[in-house]
């Protein structure tokens, strides 16, 4: 199935393969600049990806507009987009949507969505400006080989057995594998792909029946054998499968590659009282103790956790239930502060994040002009999106390297046409 969106033919001077946000974003900004302009989407459907996130509500990027610290949410890739920030960064997406109708809001964790809070309105308004500005979309249309030719431009062979030309060509097939072979015969380097953003299973007493039960600030701490030190702190959320919540899925996304190369088996130290530290948590406790004496330990939490989990980890240690806060002996007390502030637990596997599906790894960003996103092996071909070894964290940093790579490429693409 083709479906036009211009009245130009199929035989663009310049072809996207990829239908997603930046290959969309790519070609509405090439054409835009007045380039012929063809969107190659193997699937009947573009722009699946923005559908579905964010829960159907399209977290279209993160409401910080600083550049320095934008691109400190890439576990890779951070460095290299800084300059492009700074050409296309967060204040850029919000203006590009609203000067189509597309209002933006951020809620309270940074996080920005449509108004609608229906990632339909981001999936219409990309389909709708590409319309406006001529770009064609052939749907159904799953690529089957790139190859240049020797008077320039390059040679796209679908799987129909038709074959397209271009001048120039923009690859924005995500992390699918397809892609990376298709860089790599055009001579580039693919950083081996791995999973990112995911959530950990663990099988543990401790957690076992507390499924549900959240805690605004905890910090989560990979133990590798390694010298390097992965860490974070945030909200954590206990599941029936182990663990998740933003914490967790940010551990995952820096500690990608370790975790891989540890078959995702690794110890996990969990301070579940970041505000307090070994001896500062003792003395609250003992405070406690002394105000308190005649209360039941188990019914009176003294720090900020669910009561469940408090009485989890006092049962963890031995502390019987009818114990009263002046029978804490020092040894129970010693035993529970090393409990909240370091306990260990074993990482089995990964799990998923349903609403994200993001790798780390692709082409190697030192072979890409960050400038044009053309590439420094094959001239004529630029890349875009998550192909490329730029990840980041939850919370839209993944859609604005699309919105921005797109938006770089699209320059590249269409000014080179004039």
């Amino acid at each position: 199935m083709s479906r036009r969106l211009g009245n130009l033919t199929n035989q663009g001077q310049i072809l996207v393969i990829g239908g997603g946000a930046a290959g969309f974003f790519g070609a509405i900004t090439a054409a835009d600049c007045g380039a012929r302009v063809t969107i190659l989407e193997a699937g009947r459907a573009p722009l699946g990806k923005v559908r579905i996130s964010g829960g159907g509500r399209c977290n279209v990027t993160h409401h910080c507009f600083e550049v320095a610290l934008f691109s400190q949410n890439y576990p890779r890739g951070g460095k290299a987009l800084r300059g492009a920030l700074t050409r296309f960064g967060a204040r850029d997406t919000v203006a590009w949507f609203e000067s189509r109708g597309v209002r933006l809001k951020a809620e309270g964790d940074g996080r920005m969505f449509p108004v609608t809070d229906d990632s339909g309105t981001i999936v219409d308004c990309l389909l709708g400006t590409a319309r406006e500005v001529g770009v064609i979309l052939r749907t159904g249309c799953p690529v089957q080989g790139v190859k240049p030719l020797e008077s320039g431009g390059f040679e796209v062979g679908l799987k129909s057995g038709e074959g397209l030309r271009c001048d120039r060509l923009l690859i924005a097939t995500g992390s699918h594998p397809t892609g990376y072979r298709w860089a790599q015969t055009l001579g580039h380097q693919v950083i081996p792909p791995v999973p990112s953003l995911f959530t950990f299973n663990l099988k543990d007493p401790r957690l076992q029946g507390l499924a549900g039960l959240s805690v605004e600030s905890v910090t989560v701490t990979l133990q590798t054998p390694g010298k390097t030190k992965f860490s974070q702190t945030g909200p954590i959320l206990i599941t029936h499968w182990g663990l998740s919540g933003p914490a967790i899925l940010k551990l995952s996304a820096w500690g990608a590659r370790v975790l891989q190369e540890h078959q995702y088996k690794l110890p996990l130290r969990i301070n579940w009282l970041p505000e307090f530290n070994p001896e500062t948590l003792r003395q609250h406790l003992l405070a406690t103790k002394q105000a308190t004496p005649k209360r039941k330990i188990s019914n009176y939490c003294p720090v900020d956790l669910p009561k469940r989990l408090w009485q989890r980890f006092l049962t963890t240690v031995g502390i019987e239930e009818e114990r009263i806060w002046t029978e804490l002996t020092k040894a129970a007390l010693n035993a529970l502060v090393q409990e909240l502030t370091g306990g260990e637990y074993h990482i089995l596997g990964k799990g998923v994040f349903k609403e994200e599906f993001v790798t780390c790894g692709g082409i190697k960003l030192s072979e890409i002009n960050f400038k044009t996103m053309e590439s420094r092996c094959c001239p004529g071909l630029h890349f875009a999106g998550e192909i490329l070894d730029i990840d980041g964290i939850t919370g839209g940093f993944n859609f604005q390297n699309a919105w921005t790579t797109g938006w770089l490429a699209g320059q590249g693409l269409g000014n080179s046409q004039s």
